[in-house]
C-alpha cells in the first residue's frame, strides 16, 4: 500500500501524525506499506536563515501567553505517543526548504523516514535550526549518510524543483494544512488522528481495494 504523506518538519502535529500512522501499521503487519514523504512548507517565505522564534510566536501565535497554552496542548498530545517536545529550547523558526530536499535525498537511499524523524527531533526536542546546512549535514550523518556528500548536495540546488512541485501539487489538490495522507493515490484524510482512526482507515482501504480487484 502506497501512503503519501504531505508534511513539514516544522509542524509538531506532523510528527505526532506520522508516529500514530506507524503505530497503526504495527497493528496491521499484513499491510505492506510504502510511505512516501511529500514536501509541504507551512512557511515557504521565511528567509533562508530563518527568523527569531520569539518573533514568530508574537506574529503567528498571538504572543507568549497564547503560545504557551497551545504548545502545552501539543506537548501533552505528543507525550501520549512518546514524543518529547521541548518548545522552550527552540530559538529559530526555520525555513524548511533544504530539510525537505534532504529528506527526498534520504528517501532515495531508503532512509527517508529515519531522516524525517531525526529532523523532527532535532527541531522540536533539541531546539536546533533545521534550516542551517551544518545542522542538516550533522543530522544526515546520524542516520548513516555521508556528511561531506550531503554538505555538497545542500550547497547546490538538486531536488529543489521537486519540493516546489510537491507544494504546487498540494495547492492544486486543495491541501492547505498538514499532515495530509493519501493512500493508494485516491483515499485521502488529514490531521493527526488517533491511532484507532488510522487503523480503521487502513482496514477500509484494504477492503475497498480487495473488492475492486
Amino acid at each position: 500500500m502506497k501512503i503519501e504523506v504531505w508534511s513539514d518538519v516544522a509542524c509538531p502535529w506532523c510528527w505526532i501524525g506520522e508516529t500514530r500512522l506507524l503505530r497503526a501499521l504495527e497493528q496491521r503487519p499484513e499491510v505492506q506499506a510504502e510511505i512516501v514523504w511529500r514536501p509541504f512548507q507551512l512557511q515557504p517565505d521565511l528567509p533562508a536563515e530563518g527568523t527569531p522564534w520569539d518573533e514568530l510566536v508574537r506574529t503567528k501565535f498571538g504572543g507568549p501567553e497564547r503560545a504557551r497554552a497551545m504548545f502545552g496542548h501539543v506537548a501533552s498530545a505528543g507525550a501520549e505517543d512518546g514524543i518529547p517536545f521541548e518548545f522552550d529550547r527552540i530559538t529559530v523558526a526555520s525555513n524548511t526548504g533544504a530539510a525537505h530536499r534532504l529528506i527526498l535525498l534520504a528517501q532515495r537511499e531508503g532512509v527517508g523516514l529515519a531522516m524525517a524523524e531525526a529532523l523532527f527531533r532535532a527541531h522540536f526536542t533539541e531546539g536546533r535550526n533545521v534550516g542551517d546546512t551544518d545542522v542538516l549535514a550533522d543530522v544526515a550523518a546520524s542516520v548513516g549518510l555521508d556528511r561531506e556528500q550531503v554538505a555538497a548536495f545542500l550547497a547546490g540546488g538538486e531536488l529543489a524543483d521537486e519540493v516546489q512541485r510537491s507544494q504546487a501539487e498540494a495547492a492544486g489538490n486543495g491541501i492547505s494544512g498538514v499532515p495530509f495522507f493519501v493512500l493508494e493515490g485516491k483515499y485521502a484524510f488529514s490531521g493527526a488522528q488517533p491511532v484507532e482512526t488510522f487503523v480503521s482507515v487502513l482496514d477500509q482501504v484494504v477492503q475497498l481495494e480487495t473488492a475492486a480487484s
